[in-house]
């Protein structure tokens, strides 16, 4: 294929691409040039076909280079930072992996919640499993001692969230001696929730001998392989994130070397197969019009997205006192409650999951035909999460929000967010709005500007 013809075929998959000397994008599975073992499993697992991010990720992330991916939630990152990383660990001697039990894993794959790291191990456990390659889940709400004994018999892959990872680092239950992968998984989402200082102290607790080069050289593919089937390879530092708030930028500003920017679709844009649907009203309208919805008979499994933990646990009480199918899922929660939650919505014993946030982000269940937001989010980022949740792997969803008085600072950016989605129609309602006409704050420096003009 001559550039122009990649230039094409990256158009018909929606990627956008940054950096220098980036590799071209994978065609099919087939022709990548993977080991027969790997080539067996993804064929065992069932992935037909590679999806946009997997296409040019694996290949830039099979060259040791540091990779930004831009992709929504659901577009098969997962699969995209561990199959470089599993070809990585397979290439090396079987024989030291025994030996340097004690020196610590050669990757850590971060994640922002407890649900996206199991779901994380869940999907590595796939290749690693029949490959003999071991995993371990460093989370909260699990025995810290279980974690510790597991880490001590030795593992080649860290699946972690950042206070239980720090955790376990200052306590000395883990080394980070010999590790030089690091995915950062949701890195938006770790950064909403604070963990940037956690973040940047796990980063501090890897060695620094192997750190690539800050020029031209961190984008040489012959010099990143020169030392690539080595323990000793220069540190691949990974970040996928839906959004890129300037948070987000400073990390990798910090921590990556000239990284290859993927990104994937409208970025930061909820998926263009949701139909978006507005209602306006009071606050105690809600539970009228849920019931008007729910009693349509709609396809489970549903979610419906509320603002508070004691707000999610009464709907799911009077849902089911309805005769509902109802659970929940909160930070209140512990972890066993919370794996039972998911597990009953995946496996179809319960049809309605009643969530705050913590479902917002990375959690994939299949075929969600409707997201409800009983409350509106606290932002326009935390809305699109959450519509996310449905429309996925190339199905169509519908995300219903209730919106009450309360919500109008958001007002502008949804009716934006409605606008541009061509499968939905902002109602007169919203888009008449006094509220929804300027982005708050931004009538009052226009006003402010013209007074000081005047006085000037």
């Amino acid at each position: 294929m001559t550039e122009r013809d990649w230039r094409i075929f990256r158009e018909d998959y929606n990627i956008t691409i940054k950096g220098g000397k980036i590799p071209d994008p994978i065609r099919s599975w087939k022709e990548a040039h993977f080991p027969p073992e790997i080539l067996d499993i993804i064929e065992k697992v069932g992935y037909k076909e590679a999806t946009p991010i997997q296409r040019q990720a694996i290949p830039i992330g099979l060259q040791n280079r540091d990779i930004i991916g831009v992709a929504e939630t659901g577009s098969g990152k997962t699969l995209a930072f561990l199959i470089p990383l599993i070809m990585w660990i397979q290439s090396l001697p079987k024989i030291d992996r025994m030996e340097d039990a004690d020196q610590g894993p050669y990757a850590i794959i971060l994640a922002p919640t407890r649900e996206l790291a199991q779901q994380i191990e869940e999907e590595t456990n796939k290749f690693a499993v029949p490959l003999g390659i071991r995993t371990v889940v460093v989370v909260g709400g699990l025995s810290r001692e279980e974690q510790g004994f597991r880490l001590r018999l030795g593992c080649e892959i860290v699946i972690a969230t950042p206070g239980r990872l720090i955790d376990v680092l200052e306590n000395r239950y883990l080394v980070l001696n010999q590790c030089t992968y690091i995915v950062l998984d949701e890195a938006d989402r770790m950064i909403d929730m604070g963990f940037e200082p956690d973040v940047q102290k796990i980063l501090e607790y890897m060695p620094v001998s192997n750190l690539k080069p800050d020029n031209e050289d961190a984008e040489d593919e012959e010099k990143l392989l020169a030392n690539y089937h080595t323990k000793k390879k220069y540190r691949q530092t990974v970040m996928f994130t839906a959004t890129m708030p300037p948070a987000v930028e400073r990390l990798a500003r910090t921590y990556l070397r000239r990284p290859a920017v993927v990104y994937i679709g409208s970025v930061g844009k909820p998926t263009e197969r949701t139909e978006q649907i507005v209602y306006m009203m009071t606050e105690q309208d809600k539970r009228r019009k849920l019931m008007e919805l729910l009693g349509r008979g709609l396809e489970p499994p549903i979610i419906i997205f509320v603002n508070q933990k004691k707000g999610a646990d009464v709907l799911a009480k009077g849902l089911e006192k309805l005769g509902y199918n109802a659970c929940t899922l909160h930070g209140g929660k512990g972890q066993e409650q919370r794996e039972y939650a998911l597990a009953s919505l995946k496996s179809g014993t319960k049809d309605i999951l009643v969530a705050t946030d913590v479902a917002g982000r990375g959690i994939d269940i299949k075929d969600v035909s409707m997201v409800i937001n009983y409350d509106m989010a606290k932002t326009i980022e935390d809305y699109t999460h959450r519509i996310g949740r449905t429309g996925r792997a190339g199905k169509t969803g519908i995300a219903v929000t209730f919106l009450t008085k309360d919500d109008s600072t958001l007002f502008y950016d949804l009716k934006q967010t409605i606008l541009t989605s061509p499968v939905s129609t902002c109602p007169p309602e919203l888009l008449n709005h006094p509220d929804a006409q300027h982005k708050p704050g931004t009538v009052m420096v226009a006003k402010k500007r013209r007074e000081e003009k005047i006085f000037a």
